[in-house]
C-alpha cells in the first residue's frame, strides 16, 4: 500500500512541475500570459524602418499592457525577406517589411516599384491611402496571408555617374548597373544604357575599375556603399518612388481578441506617423552628406525618361497588372 502511494504522490508532483513549466511559456490571452510576435527584417540598427520597429513595439506592449510584445530581429536574422515571408506561412515567425517581392504571391504587389509610375510623393502617398492602396492590400492580405500594418516611404531611386546625365541622350555607350529585376534591366535598355545585373558588393570595384560607368539607388543606399569617392554626380531621375509594408501573418493577427487588435492597429496609426517623420529627416541628412563629400545634384528631363521607358514597362505587365498601372497613372490628375 505504502509503495503504491508513493508511486502515485510522485506522478502527482511530476505533472505539477510540467503544468507549472507550460504556463511559462504558453502563447495564448489567458490570465498573466504573453503573446510574443517575432519581427524579422533586412535594415540595420540605424536604420529608420527598425528605430520605427522599435517604436511600434514599444506602442503595442503600452497599449495592450504588456499582454503582446514584439521581438525585433534586425540584419536578415531570421532570413531572407522571401525566406522570412515564407516562415510566416509556416508560423514560426509573425511578422516582417516587405515590398514588391510580395509578387511572389500577388502579382499585383509589383505595383509597388515601377518606374515612373509615380510623378511625386503626393501622387505616391494619394494611391498609398487611397482605392489602388486598399486594393494592394486586398491582394497581400488574400494571396500572401499577411496584413499590412503600416507603411514606409522609400527614398527615389536616382542614376550616379562621372559626367552630368540629364536625358535619355546621354546614356548612349553607358554602361551600369541594375539589380536582378528584370523590368529594371528593359526600362534602362530602352531608355538608351548598357545595363547589366550585378551584385551590390562588387558595384563600387566596377566603377572603381571602369567596368561600369554608373548605378542608380536610393540617396542612403549611395552614401552607405562610399559612391561618392568613384561618382561625381548624382542625376536626379527618380525613375522609381516606391513604398514598403510592415506586415503581420493574418492568422496572428485575427487570433487574438478585438481589444488587442485595435490597440495594434492603433500602435500602427502611430507608428506610420513617427515613421514619416523619421523618413523626412533621414532623406534630407543623406542628400546633406553627399554634397559634403562633393558630390553635385543635377536636374534631368524626367519627362523624357519617363516617355523612353514607358513602352518596357507596360510590355512587362500582364493584363492585370496593367489595368492597375493604369490607375495608377490617372490618379496623378
Amino acid at each position: 500500500m505504502k509503495k503504491v502511494l508513493g508511486m502515485f504522490l510522485g506522478l502527482t508532483i511530476i505533472l505539477l512541475l510540467a503544468a507549472c513549466g507550460g504556463s511559462d511559456s504558453a502563447q495564448g490571452e489567458g490570465d498573466g500570459e504573453t503573446i510574443t510576435w517575432k519581427l524579422g527584417h533586412l535594415a540595420n540598427e540605424e536604420h529608420q524602418w527598425h528605430k520605427t520597429a522599435e517604436k511600434f513595439a514599444e506602442l503595442v506592449k503600452e497599449k495592450t499592457d504588456g499582454k503582446l510584445q514584439i521581438e525585433i530581429y534586425p540584419n536578415e536574422q531570421l532570413g531572407s525577406e522571401i525566406e522570412v515571408l515564407n516562415s510566416i506561412e509556416a508560423g514560426t515567425v509573425d511578422m516582417t517589411i516587405s515590398g514588391e517581392s510580395m509578387q511572389n504571391w500577388a502579382p499585383e504587389a509589383a505595383l509597388m516599384a515601377v518606374p515612373y509610375a509615380f510623378k511625386n510623393e503626393e501622387h505616391l502617398k494619394k494611391v498609398i491611402e487611397g482605392e489602388i492602396g486598399k486594393e494592394i492590400e486586398s491582394a497581400i492580405k488574400e494571396k500572401v496571408g499577411v496584413t499590412p500594418l503600416y507603411y514606409h516611404l522609400r527614398a527615389p531611386r536616382n542614376l550616379t555617374s562621372k559626367k552630368p546625365i540629364k536625358s535619355p541622350e546621354d546614356l548612349e555607350g553607358f554602361k551600369m548597373r541594375v539589380p536582378n529585376v528584370p523590368l529594371f534591366m528593359d526600362a534602362w535598355e530602352a531608355a538608351g544604357a548598357s545595363p547589366q545585373v550585378m551584385a551590390f558588393s562588387e558595384v563600387f570595384t566596377a566603377i572603381q575599375q571602369g567596368v561600369i560607368d554608373g548605378q542608380e539607388n536610393p540617396v542612403d543606399l549611395i552614401h552607405s556603399a562610399s559612391f561618392y569617392e568613384v561618382q561625381n554626380y548624382v542625376n536626379k531621375t527618380q525613375h522609381v518612388r516606391s513604398w514598403i509594408y510592415v506586415v503581420v501573418g493574418n492568422e496572428q493577427l485575427n487570433s487574438l481578441s478585438e481589444d488587442m487588435q485595435a490597440a495594434v492597429k492603433e500602435a500602427a496609426k502611430e507608428a506610420q506617423e513617427y515613421g514619416m517623420k523619421l523618413y523626412k529627416e533621414e532623406t534630407d541628412k543623406y542628400i546633406k552628406m553627399l554634397k559634403d563629400e562633393g558630390m553635385e545634384f543635377v536636374e534631368v528631363d524626367q519627362d523624357a525618361f519617363a516617355e523612353a521607358m514607358k513602352p518596357a514597362v507596360e510590355k512587362s505587365l500582364n493584363e492585370e497588372q496593367l489595368k492597375l498601372y493604369e490607375k495608377i497613372l490617372k490618379a496623378a490628375k
